[in-house]
């Protein structure tokens, strides 16, 4: 927001309206959409005064009415995120870390990460195969330049939230048909 521009007053209306309209262009957790809305109510306070806490408890209101309505549905969202993140090549560990930032709670992160395994049989092999493809990493390295970057490729998937086996199964893999192989063993 620029510096010159007034942030509006707080009203009941003001967050649900606030809330509907974030939630048109962004899936969001509770928590999530609690944290922006805060924000925006914090700058309210900052330039009209006020309490925190009457407004929060409006905010809570808020919630809980469109949670109740269907817009905000926290294992839904879970559900969603785990199978984007790990279509994007993450590992179980990072997809747990992204929804607890997200403020998910570990119960639903839990169901959304069984979900996944009842769709693959070994989805962090899936992941971990999907990003070393994405990102060009060991088996799809150009073979002269495969064991100078094999420690690279190690750290890229490592950071990503797959295990030692893991990465060393597919960097350490002859080429993409023996790791299409490796999935089709796992399933």
């Amino acid at each position: 927001m620029p510096a010159d521009r007034i942030p509006p007053r707080i009203t009941p209306s003001y967050l649900e309206n606030a809330a509907l309209h974030y939630l048109e262009r962004f899936a969001a957790s509770g928590a999530s959409l609690r944290r922006v809305l805060m924000r925006k109510i914090d700058r309210s306070i900052a330039h009209w005064g006020g309490e925190r806490v009457e407004h929060a408890q409006a905010l809570d209101a808020v919630i809980t009415k469109l949670a109740g309505l269907g817009y905000i549905d926290d294992q839904a969202y879970a559900g969603m995120k785990t199978r984007s993140l790990h279509r994007q090549g993450k590992g179980m560990r990072a997809i747990r870390a992204t929804l607890a930032a997200k403020g998910i709670d570990s119960e639903l992160t839990d169901q959304a990460l069984h979900a996944l395994v009842d769709e693959h049989p070994e989805p962090d092999l899936a992941a971990a195969i999907r990003l070393a493809r994405k990102r060009r990493l060991g088996p799809f390295r150009p073979a002269d330049k495969r064991a100078e970057t094999r420690a690279k490729d190690m750290n890229a998937l490592a950071r990503s939230g797959f295990g030692f086996d893991i990465a060393r199964r597919v960097i350490d893999a002859e080429d993409d048909a023996a790791l299409t192989e490796m999935l089709d063993q796992a399933g």
